[in-house]
């Protein structure tokens, strides 16, 4: 056999790889903070970490998350602009429940075929989330994989570093019953559910185009909103509030986070009727049928963190966090037992 083959006879062009990267350029430098120490292109990304040298003992928090399947809607849609955000979101909201400020965020991109721009539309919401966060991209990998995803089809992920001072990490070894409950509104379900969202369009036979009155906008549109960041107002209310405990809601709803936060034998008690659940939960609700219990144990319902006060920290918390642009409102107490989480309605 004397013809030659080529890698992109197997179906990786590495040209396109070369024009992905230069898509990509622009965004990733905006994200740059005094920190970074490295251009794009190193085969490491470095960070310096002399602005925190008056810290008494730091500690370097890391997270790491994707998607999920929440990307077959955009893939549905043709529409790859926010997706970046929410890999962001997910990996940053982590670490501020340890009280961490993030540091630099690194990304991976998988796909059967590189088309730059999607590359590019995907790594500007990358860039954003990192921009909302203060934290720089230092690095990442888009690899091109034939035969392993379809065409159209990638998967993405996300690497976050932050740091904290030992002294002032969030650990929720001081909840004790008492202590109140403050819940920040998300936008909508974030990055969390989607394989039964997509079970629930298939059986309704909704279409993500549809518009939609009580929605305001397209099923799409209210499907896709990017999960919401928390940097600035738990970063903002850290520095004047003693927070005991906070939890991201994320997948295992209500059921599964809060009780993370937990060290000791106690349960959280919330009041449903303090909730205002996004329009889309209509939706939701409506489609699969599912009660509370396996509602709160799926979705965000309307709370994207919980966090967790002293009484007397309630008001001047509330203040500062919706003074941040949050919606802030009491959820529900902390008390004794071992319930996990009591959903209740008063």
């Amino acid at each position: 056999m004397n013809n030659k083959i080529t890698y992109q006879d197997a179906g990786v062009d590495v040209h396109r790889g070369y024009e992905a990267v230069n898509t990509m350029k622009e965004h990733v430098k905006s994200t740059f903070t005094s920190g970074v120490l490295t251009d794009i292109g190193s085969f490491g990304g470095a960070f310096s970490l002399a602005a925190f040298k008056d810290m008494k003992e730091p500690v370097l928090i890391s997270g790491t998350d994707g998607v999920g399947t929440k990307l077959k809607l955009a893939f549905d849609l043709n529409r790859h602009d926010t997706i970046g955000i929410d890999c962001v979101a997910m990996c940053v909201n982590d670490i501020l429940c340890c009280g961490a400020t993030p540091l630099f965020f690194l990304d991976y991109i998988a796909t059967g075929k590189i088309a730059p721009e999607h590359i590019g539309e995907i790594v500007a919401g990358i860039s954003k989330g990192c921009r909302q966060s203060s934290c720089a991209l230092i690095g990442g990998e888009t690899a091109e994989m034939p035969g392993f995803y379809k065409d159209g089809e990638y998967d993405v992920a996300g690497f976050v570093v932050g740091i904290v001072d030992k002294e002032h990490m969030i650990n929720g070894s001081d909840i004790k019953a008492g202590n109140v409950l403050i819940g920040l509104s998300s936008n909508g379900v974030h990055s969390n559910g989607y394989s039964l969202i997509r079970k629930l369009l298939e059986v309704s036979n909704t279409n993500l185009n549809d518009y939609c009155e009580y929605l305001g906008e397209t099923y799409g549109e209210a499907l896709l909103k990017p999960t919401k960041l928390y940097v600035n107002s738990i970063l903002e209310l850290k520095t004047k509030v003693n927070i005991r405990g906070i939890s991201h809601i994320t997948g295992g709803g209500f059921i599964e986070n809060i009780p993370r936060m937990f060290t000791s034998n106690i349960s959280a008690k919330i009041n449903l009727n303090s909730i205002t659940k996004p329009p889309i939960y209509k939706f939701i609700e409506e489609i699969s049928n599912l009660d509370d219990k396996e509602l709160y144990n799926t979705f965000n319902m309307g709370i994207g963190m919980v966090i967790v006060v002293e009484k007397e920290d309630v008001k001047r918390s509330l203040d500062i966090l919706n003074n941040t642009g949050e919606t802030a409102t009491v959820i529900g107490e902390i008390v004794e037992g071992d319930e996990g989480v009591i959903l209740i309605r008063e």
